[in-house]
């Protein structure tokens, strides 16, 4: 079986979600890149940086399975931001002490994913707003200091992918303490209802993105469409594989 396969250095983990429970007790920088971003690597060198240094990295985009499938002959498990959200939230119901800390994009958001949450019985939730971060100044201090101060078990992401990993990089190498850092982007909203109502079923069938198009095709299209960068990424790069 295989277990890593690497790509232009990063190193996606092949895990199955049934194998979920010996992640969760680990420590360090998640990260689901999907297709859209996964696409930027060679013009956002954090970004890249960012993904190399991740603990774990997890086969997020059904587009890049695909692709490695048909283009490559390489069959691995997809196992997106928002399948290890369904099973995360099944495992803070069983353990409710578990602290969270949230990075959220707005306040309407950073209300709705403290209540959802709470409604799952996490007895401390804190939220952070983050600000509008600029592509060249990810290095939030502030954050940092209130990461900290409050210790937590898990950092949970809920910003835009590309600029939360170089944000979770950042916390990873300036925290002396260990936690785990989530970047699940706006797959908490799904949820919560906030975004496109994705489900478990559209999810396994790599439809999630189509969802997204339908509901707002102004922001995805052009999204998507870059994705499509992936194709000659993966066709023309040497791929290795770990079994």
């Amino acid at each position: 079986m295989i277990t890593k396969v690497i790509f232009r250095r990063i190193k996606f983990e092949n895990i199955y979600p049934k194998n979920f429970n010996k992640y969760i007790v680990k420590k360090g920088l998640f990260v689901f890149p999907a297709g859209p971003a996964l696409a930027t690597i060679d013009k956002s060198k954090k970004y890249h940086e960012s993904l190399i240094k991740a603990d774990i990295v997890f086969f997020d985009s059904g587009f890049f399975v695909l692709l490695l499938k048909f283009l490559k002959n390489l069959s691995v498990i997809k196992f997106s931001g928002y399948r290890f959200l369904d099973l995360f939230f099944n495992y803070l119901k069983k353990n409710k002490k578990k602290s969270i800390f949230c990075i959220d994009p707005n306040s309407k958001f950073s209300k709705s994913n403290k209540n959802f949450l709470k409604s799952l019985g996490v007895q401390k939730v804190y939220n952070y707003l983050a600000p509008n971060y600029k592509s060249k100044s990810l290095l939030d201090k502030k954050l940092l200091q209130k990461i900290k101060k409050v210790k937590p078990d898990f950092v949970l992401m809920n910003i835009g992918g590309g600029k939360q990993e170089i944000l979770g990089l950042y916390l990873k190498q300036n925290l002396k303490m260990k936690t785990t850092i989530l970047c699940t982007g706006a797959a908490i909203s799904f949820f919560t209802k906030d975004q496109a109502p994705i489900t478990s079923l559209i999810d396994r069938l790599y439809l999630g993105w189509f969802v997204r198009l339908i509901f707002n095709p102004f922001i995805f299209f052009k999204r998507y469409f870059y994705s499509l960068r992936l194709i000659p990424m993966v066709i023309l790069n040497k791929i290795k594989i770990i079994n």
